[in-house]
């Protein structure tokens, strides 16, 4: 990028993010001159002075490196901390700035792209489509979410009282804000990057689940009255709930956080016994203090607002049953028994999470039951905005959570279960393996009984290969006898392979008695999941996104032609490398037809906390989302994606031939497994402790083994983002100077999403920077290799968008990338510093400890600084 493009970049950055920054630099900086003196702050400055000097051709990048090269490990270490806790700064100053953009935004029945009422508009028939809607997010613990759980609650500190000093005008307030923040930022330098410990599973679910405390519990009624109020016409003056809502409940969470024991050895049957009992204790809590904090706000009187008969029915045998419970309930509500009857619900709900089986429920049908009576008594004497209103809120909040709060889902690999079905077969001792297989599925009938069958039912069989992979989880199920769970097994294809037999192991599948039977039980509903990870692993970004477009296809047309209702599993990474990019815009490239009103997807690591860390930033996510599933499911948009697809098809074959040859030649090159180990920081990644699950799945240090996690995000590291675009450079050349190209990119949602995500990763790369590292490997010839097919990406990606430089069309995006890119670059030379002393053998054994330790931390800073792990 020239450095007038640059220039004008920064000059377009928001006043109110200008200062955000420039506040939170100037604080950090008075906190490195307490803590090192005026030395490190200068030489920060210095380094940072250096790159962007560098980025602008005044001095060559070796500068850079000699500049680094000369300061002390210990040096080196501070500066690394200081510009991985910046990014950290960084990165909070544009949350509150996309945050503050999108509460002025935030306007009654806003029209605009992916909103509701965009949505909405466009349907034909409203009711008919929200009755299916279906979004089931399901977080997964996949290790990529590279911060420290202390690292970001010190963030969250700072964020709020940056909010709290932007929104106060008394000087003294600001002033005394201010104190706390360097304070804050001080206590956010002084903590240790990097975790002390490996995670284990159970930190994993507390970890997550802090997401559903702190946001998604409360917002998740929010985003129903939304859309509530525009399915309603809702406006300023009667701002809704008065009447009966019109949104459902069409959000149910999922999680694999302590059932996803593929290669993992250390998620156990108790491991998922206590991640249940925990998710149940958390959702539990929260129900309790809603209904508790709602009931005493309850304060209608029976002289005005009288109870419905089957309200004074069910006070009278709640009298009888628990008279000392509703005795001292109501002696504090006299004449309040709408009140009393809230206020013994919650009750009953805190007598549930403490296994009180005389007080508690059985279930949240129970206390749904429950709530609705008292709703409809307050309706029916005429108090409609309390019938309505905070109470409606937690009839959501029970319809999407139950008492389990988001629905665990087991998943093991397919061999597993093919030696445990061996074992149990041949009638003799079983194995440690086997053993543990039983286990779980025990533990899967025990979640049931205690909390339903939704809590803990699908069964996710990774490396689904045969229908035989499905039907060896029943069987092992039925060998428990009447201790066996009722499952919904869903079969995982990842490789080329796979994904091309999906449509024949099903046709065989439906075929099973124990499909079958499910099938009855269900209503014909069925589900299977589609790895994007491993397959862009194997087959390359560009080819994965075709192959995957095209079984998305044939499932939908098998599913329609055997009357089943078909939901499609997306199991997608947050990085690009692995089926990453924007939710919506990857919802409306989907097949015609593979949609229809039901969106599952994998939310992994870090994408966790990006989405739904913050209550504006999750309604606006899960808002977009469903925009684009009602969208992508009404007959116009499904005609107008099948015409292109059909109209470009041949020209995309030739190209995902082209691209897929490129791939598969690199990574079967001679010798290219040691040579990435070499060049990028793979090796040393598992030390960073991000997660309980190992990086490869049996040990063996081949490319097959190696999980698709640290295969994106050693590449992130070397500034390549290689696994997001490699192959396509060569796949367009393939068919460069076809005007349909340009086409296909303005009318076919696939191939535009596939060339913009390309553009995003190579905005995101340095080819200089990354030149460094592939020479570490000392294999020019696969240095050339890479660096042409980027040369050739970055070429024909342009040429096909028409732009004169990446992301020209994408000003919030180019800016930030532009922004952050030069102290990525400081971060970049600290991290080769280090790999490369630690690649050479001269380096003495009492260097390597620190080497390793400064290597880490610029590892994390880099992640910080781009956004992106795994």
């Amino acid at each position: 990028m020239t450095e007038s493009l640059a220039s004008q970049i920064r000059l377009d950055l928001p006043e109110e993010l200008r200062a955000d920054v420039r506040l939170l630099g100037a604080l950090l900086g008075q906190v490195l001159v307490e803590y090192r003196g005026q030395d490190l702050l200068d030489d920060v400055e210095n380094l940072r002075r250096s790159v962007i000097a560098a980025r602008k051709g005044e001095i060559p990048g070796e500068k850079v490196a000699e500049l680094v090269s000369g300061w002390s490990l210990d040096r080196s270490e501070l500066v690394s901390r200081a510009f991985s806790v910046y990014f950290h700064l960084t990165n909070l100053a544009e949350e509150h700035h996309r945050i503050r953009t999108l509460r002025e935004r935030d306007v009654p029945g806003a029209s605009g792209s992916g909103t509701f009422k965009a949505a909405v508009d466009a349907l034909a028939d409203p009711a008919a489509a929200l009755e299916g809607l279906e979004f089931r997010p399901v977080f997964t613990a996949h290790p990529t979410e590279a911060r420290r759980r202390a690292v970001v609650t010190a963030i969250t500190r700072i964020s709020d009282l940056l909010h709290r000093y932007n929104d106060n005008g008394a000087h003294t307030e600001k002033l005394d804000l201010r104190r706390k923040m360097r304070e804050e930022i001080d206590l956010l330098w002084r903590t240790a990057q990097r975790r002390h410990q490996q995670m284990d599973p159970l930190d994993e679910v507390r970890t997550a689940l802090a997401a559903f405390d702190e946001t998604i519990f409360r917002v998740v009624p929010q985003i129903y009255r939304s859309l509530d109020s525009v399915l309603k016409d809702d406006d300023e003056t009667d701002l809704g709930g008065a009447q009966p809502p019109k949104a459902p409940a069409y959000l149910r969470f999922g999680s694999w956080i302590g059932g996803d024991r593929d290669g993992n050895p250390f998620v156990t049957a108790q491991v998922t016994r206590k991640a249940l009992k925990i998710q149940s204790q958390h959702v539990l809590i929260a129900l309790e203090n809603a209904a508790t904090r709602i009931g005493r706000r309850l304060t209608v009187h029976e002289a005005t607002t009288p109870a419905s008969r089957a309200l004074r029915n069910a006070l009278g045998a709640a009298r009888t049953s628990q008279p000392e419970v509703l005795g001292e309930i109501a002696a504090k509500s006299p004449g309040e028994p709408h009140r009393q009857y809230l206020l013994y619900a919650a009750e009953r709900i805190r007598a549930t999470r403490e296994r009180n089986a005389d007080l508690g429920y059985t279930g949240p049908e129970a206390l749904l039951d429950d709530l609705v009576l008292i709703q409809d008594s307050l309706a029916e004497a005429g108090a409609v905005r309390q019938a309505y209103g905070d109470l409606q809120h937690l009839i959501w909040q029970v319809e999407t959570f139950g008492f389990h709060l988001a629905e665990l889902e087991i998943r093991q690999h397919s061999a597993v279960h093919e030696r445990a079905l061996a074992e149990v077969r041949a009638g003799g001792a079983l194995s440690e393996e086997t053993e543990e297989v039983l286990d779980t599925l025990r533990v899967v009938a025990w979640a049931q009984k205690r909390f339903g069958v939704e809590a803990c039912c699908r069964y996710i069989v990774s490396f689904s290969r045969t229908a035989a992979d499905i039907d060896a989880v029943y069987e092992l199920a039925a060998s428990l006898g009447d201790g066996a769970p009722t499952l919904d097994v869903v079969p995982l294809f990842e490789t080329g392979d796979d994904l091309e037999r999906a449509v024949s192991v099903l046709e065989e599948a439906i075929k099973l008695v124990p499909v079958q039977r499910r099938l009855g039980q269900t209503g014909r509903r069925l589900e299977i999941m589609l790895g994007y990870s491993d397959s862009a692993k194997i087959l390359g970004p560009t080819s994965a996104t075709l192959l995957l477009y095209d079984t998305q296809e044939a499932l939908a047309e098998w599913a329609a032609a055997n009357d089943i209702t078909l939901t499609l599993f997306h199991g997608r990474g947050g990085s690009l490398g692995r089926g990453g990019g924007p939710a919506n815009r990857a919802i409306l490239g989907q097949a015609p037809g593979s949609v229809d009103g039901r969106f599952k997807v994998t939310e992994q690591g870090e994408v966790i906390f990006a989405r739904y860390g913050h209550p504006e930033i999750a309604r606006r996510h899960v808002e977009q989302v469903t925009n684009a599933v009602l969208l992508a499911s009404t007959p116009a948009v499904e005609e107008k994606a099948r015409i292109a697809a059909e109209r470009f098809r041949p020209m995309a074959d030739k190209l995902s031939e082209a691209a897929h040859k490129a791939f598969r030649s690199l990574v079967e090159a001679e010798g290219f497994a040691e040579w990435f180990s070499e060049v990028s920081p793979l090796a040393e990644i598992g030390d960073l402790r991000i997660g309980s699950r190992p990086a490869r799945r049996t040990g063996a240090s081949t490319l097959d083994d190696l999980r698709a996690i640290p295969w994106v995000f050693a590449w992130t590291q070397t500034r390549l983002n290689l696994p997001a675009w490699y192959g396509l450079g060569s796949g367009l050349a393939s068919v460069a100077g076809d005007p349909a190209l340009r086409e296909a990119y303005e009318s076919w949602p696939l191939f535009n999403a596939l060339i913009d995500n390309a553009e995003m990763a190579l905005a995101k790369t340095d080819r200089y920077i990354a030149q460094r590292y592939l020479a570490l490997g000392r294999r020019p010839d696969l240095t050339g290799t890479v660096l042409d097919e980027y040369d050739r990406t970055l070429e024909l990606v342009l040429s096909v968008t028409g732009h004169t430089r990446l992301l020209e069309n994408r000003k919030v995006l180019s800016r930030a990338v532009e922004l952050r890119n030069p102290y990525v670059d400081a971060l970049s030379h600290l991290q080769l510093r280090a790999l490369t002393a630690l690649r050479h053998d001269s380096t003495p054994d009492s260097a390597r400890p620190q080497l390793e330790n400064l290597l880490l931390l610029s590892v994390n800073g880099v992640a910080a600084g781009l956004q992106n792990t795994g």
